[in-house]
Formats: C-alpha cells, sequence, structure tokens
C-alpha cells in the first residue's frame, strides 16, 4: 500500500509505483512493507519501500537507506532495510533522483549535490514520522551511495550514526580513475572535452545517450571485479528491471560534475559515529582506507581500525559484490545493529 505520513508538505504520490512485491529479496514475516514517497528540497519526488517491525511499539530508532551507484531499492539497499527492520528499526529504503521509480528528469543522471540532499530529505521524512524518535536516526549508504551518506554526516547532525558498505568516493574514481590510473590535469582534461563533446551531441539529437549497464555478453578477459559485477547485476541473483547497472546504465555524462566536486572534503568535520565496512579482497577497498584516513588523519591498509568514534570494519575474504546480498553470508548484520544501537540513542 501507499502511506500517507504526518508531514507540511504535501507528499502523496504522483509516482507511479509498482504494487507487487519485485524485489531481488525474499519478504519477511517480521515486518510490514509499505511504498511511501517525499519530496527533496529541488522539488523531485523520491520513492522508497518503509519496512516496519510487526508489533512495534513506542518511537523506534530509525535508518535510510540507499545504494549501490545504479542499482534500486529492490536489490541491495532494500535487503540491509529489511534485516535492520527485523532487528527493531523502522527502515526505508530509497531510490535516488532521476532513478528507479523515483522522479526527476532525465533519467539516469547523478549529483553529489542532489544526492546527498537525497539522504537529507529521507531524514526530513523519518524525523516527522509518528513511528520515528528523531533523536536516533542514521544512515547506510551501500558503494557509491557510502560517499554520499558520509558526505551527509558531514552536513546534517541530525545523522546519529553512520554506516558505509563496500563504498565508493564517486568523486574520486571520476576524478582519478581507479588506483590513481587517470590522476593527472592532462587526463582529467580529455575527460572534460570528451564530455562536453557528448553534450552538444546529445542537445543537438534531442536525446541523452546512455554509457551501458555492466558489461554483457562478458568478455573472458574482463577484469575480475567487472566478473563479479555481471554475476550479480546480469543474472537472477540480482537483476532488476529498473536497475540502470542491470540494463542500459547513466547518462555518459551522469557522473560530469563529480569531477570537481570532493564528496570527502569535510569528512575530517564529522562528529557523529562513523562505521566503514569492507571486504579485504575488494577491489574498491582503498576507497574505504581513504575515508577513514580522510575523518582520522590515521593511515591503514589491509586491517580493521578504531579511532575514536570512527571505525573501519574488514572483512576477511570479502570481495566487494559479497557485501551486496546473502549468497555468501558476510554481511555483518550483527555489528551494524549494535553500532547503531549504542550510538543513536
Amino acid at each position: 500500500m501507499l502511506l500517507a505520513c504526518k508531514s507540511n508538505i504535501n507528499n502523496m504520490s504522483t509516482l507511479n509505483l509498482t504494487r507487487e512485491w519485485d524485489k531481488t529479496f525474499p519478504k519477511s514475516d517480521l515486518v510490514n512493507h509499505s511504498k511511501i514517497t517525499f519530496h527533496n528540497r529541488y522539488g523531485i519526488e523520491l520513492a522508497a519501500d518503509m519496512y516496519v517491525p510487526k508489533n512495534a511499539e513506542g518511537k523506534l530508532p530509525a535508518i535510510a537507506v540507499s545504494g549501490p551507484f545504479g542499482a534500486v531499492k529492490e536489490q541491495s539497499s532494500g535487503l540491509y532495510a529489511q534485516h535492520m527492520a527485523e532487528r527493531g528499526f523502522v527502515t526505508i529504503a530509497f531510490d535516488p533522483s532521476f532513478t528507479g521509480e523515483s522522479g526527476g528528469e532525465p533519467r539516469r543522471m547523478a549529483s553529489p549535490d542532489i544526492n546527498t540532499e537525497d539522504f537529507l530529505a529521507a531524514v526530513d521524512f523519518l524525523s516527522t514520522n509518528d513511528l520515528v524518535d528523531p533523536e536516533r536516526i542514521g544512515i547506510i549508504g551501500i558503494c557509491g551511495f557510502g560517499g554520499m551518506a558520509i558526505n551527509a554526516a558531514a552536513i546534517d547532525p541530525r545523522i546519529k550514526a553512520t554506516v558505509a558498505s563496500t563504498m565508493y568516493d564517486m568523486s574520486k574514481v571520476n576524478a582519478e580513475g581507479y588506483f590513481a590510473s587517470e590522476d593527472s590535469q592532462a587526463q582529467r582534461m580529455e575527460k572534460r572535452k570528451a564530455l562536453a563533446a557528448q553534450r552538444t551531441k546529445d542537445f543537438a539529437a534531442g536525446t541523452y545517450e546512455r554509457a551501458g549497464g555492466v558489461v554483457d555478453p562478458l568478455p573472458e578477459d574482463a577484469p575480475w571485479f567487472v566478473k563479479e559485477y555481471h554475476a550479480y547485476y546480469k543474472t537472477e541473483r540480482g537483476y532488476h528491471a529498473r536497475s540502470g547497472n542491470s540494463n542500459d546504465g547513466w547518462n555518459v555524462i551522469g557522473c560530469q560534475s563529480f569531477l570537481n566536486q570532493p564528496l570527502l572534503c569535510w569528512a575530517h568535520e564529522i562528529e557523529s559515529p562513523v562505521l566503514l565496512i569492507h571486504g579485504e579482497k575488494a577491489h574498491s577497498r582503498y576507497f574505504s582506507e581513504y575515508a577513514f584516513e580522510r575523518m582520522t588523519g590515521k593511515h591503514i591498509e589491509g586491517e580493521s581500525a578504531r579511532e575514536g568514534n570512527k571505525e573501519l570494519m574488514i572483512i576477511p575474504g570479502a570481495t566487494h559484490v559479497d557485501l551486496y546480498d546473502d549468497v555468501k553470508g558476510v554481511i555483518p548484520y550483527d555489528k551494524i545493529e549494535s553500532f547503531f544501537k549504542s550510538y543513536a540513542r
């Protein structure tokens, strides 16, 4: 059902929301599920799935979840949200602006500003919900939305605790390439020129060319982490019809603004607790290590660490995509639960 919630803004949906259960994971008997909508400060209507523990009493702690980058709420974020609802939290898993069932045109665009605002708008919604204790609100960002979650925590003290799971810093990877392989002024200028040319081409054509999702069919010489993405997004394990990664991907110019807007610029000023979770064997592990260093000044490689209320948890043997779902059973839900219950109170 569509849930109408207390708000000073009319948040009843004008979106076309599916009514059937179309997630990539089974429905839990321990929670009540409903569809909700809310607006961000850019006037974009966001669609979300809300999970509430059955027989819940009183005002509960709450968590907003989004990611991975290019995924939809019917994939990893919904799975995390449902698990945390089973553990006593009111949760919402939302589609970011321009993606999934959420509004915004043109489709499949991204923005460090707007996507950070999406998290803040989710906190707006939870803060005014009758089921939620507004002093116990946290957020979870997965993959590329881990960076957005940290950015949101840096700007909004209503967020009492943040978890970034298998995070990407989308500004860092767009500006520098993987492992700083494109980290020169000349290489960045070539990217800028290519994106500028694409904008001219798109405007002349009156369309927005898509970059393509996860490559399919998969080349034999594809990097191992691309094979991991394929195993999730392009198979029954994680495929979803509304997921950009499962289909035709972002607009070619979709990540242009990440080139010169560093997400973690003010991460060192976050006063609230942050838990970074990453797989030991993930190609992307260095993003979480970089985020930990940005927040604490402490350089770490390949091991778990804690500095004050900032923590880096490395999952032995796990890869990037292992933290997307329950196939290998390595997502540390117990740790996430104890983390939020320790700080978001």
